[in-house]
């Protein structure tokens, strides 16, 4: 049995390769034979495995018909966004391309069932709904509508939600009392809901070519230059009774930008952007 112990402890092959190689200063494996160098250590490279791309962010544009609507909608599906949107109508009337690309819902926001099927796998929700007429109908559209807007896509989950209200500009709002009441009841909604997502952006007048019926008003004959002159004249907005006035136009090219930015950025901040945060964050890349 002694002789059998012996022969084992003295035959390299029997010994695991850890303890019959040392490494030399050059790097290379040098055996316990001294009579023989093995050839370098070769590393076999790990097999690359096909990780599936994130899934892609699925983005509810409400009101996507309208003025400030499309120009999201357009901006979101540039980004390589999925695209939805809601709104009375349905299918937007304008016929350019782009719309072919967005799925359209047909429903009424006053009505708590009309988001049910079109939040179904959404991420994130951006609301353009807002209109005139009497204080009663501005409050229900552009704070009630709104409102159960926040509450759906809440309690569905939804990350993110970007409300774009309006500026405040003094005498106006006494004027327009129950856009700005509704406005106003919607961001308290919104902050409250989604303390950590919800963004509102507060454009004063929004300027762009506009499509009404089968024209084209080109707003941006009177609001380009007005914004370039009053862009940078912030100190007159604070003026008493007039100085609400001189808040500059913006562009809805920016708007829609900056809307969509929020509506997908994790580290975008919550909370409310003023018209000259809108122009800072649209020109950053």
């Amino acid at each position: 049995m002694r002789a059998i112990i012996s022969r084992l402890l003295h035959t390299e092959s029997s010994l695991p390769r850890l303890y019959t190689v040392a490494f030399s200063r050059n790097g290379r494996l040098l055996s316990t034979d001294s009579n023989k160098v093995d050839e370098p250590l070769k590393v076999q490279e790990a097999e690359t495995v096909d990780v599936p791309p994130p899934p892609t962010e699925k983005l509810l544009v409400l009101g996507g018909n309208g003025f400030v609507g499309s120009h999201v909608c357009q901006e979101a599906l540039n980004r390589g966004l999925s695209v939805s949107s809601l709104s009375r109508s349905g299918r937007s009337s304008v016929h350019d391309s782009w719309a072919n690309s967005v799925v359209w819902h047909q429903g009424n926001l006053l009505s708590s069932d009309s988001l049910k099927d079109s939040l179904n796998g959404v991420t994130a929700v951006i609301s353009c709904v807002g209109g005139f007429g009497s204080n009663s109908y501005m409050y229900k559209i552009n704070g009630t509508a709104n409102i159960n807007a926040i509450r759906s896509a809440a309690e569905q989950g939804v990350k993110r939600f970007v409300y774009i209200s309006a500026a405040d500009f003094g005498l106006v709002n006494y004027l327009l009392q129950g856009y700005y009441e509704g406005k106003r009841a919607a961001e308290t909604e919104l902050l409250t809901r989604f303390p950590y997502g919800g963004v509102i952006l507060r454009p004063g007048f929004i300027h762009g070519t506009r499509q009404v019926g089968s024209m084209k008003l080109p707003l941006g004959v009177i609001g380009a230059p007005l914004e370039m002159i009053l862009q940078h004249a912030k100190p007159l907005d604070r003026v008493p009774l007039v100085g609400p006035l001189f808040i500059p136009p913006v562009n809805v090219t920016s708007v829609a930008k900056v809307a969509v930015r929020a509506a997908t950025d994790p580290v975008f901040p919550p909370g409310i952007i003023d018209v000259y945060g809108i122009q800072r964050y649209s020109q950053q890349k």
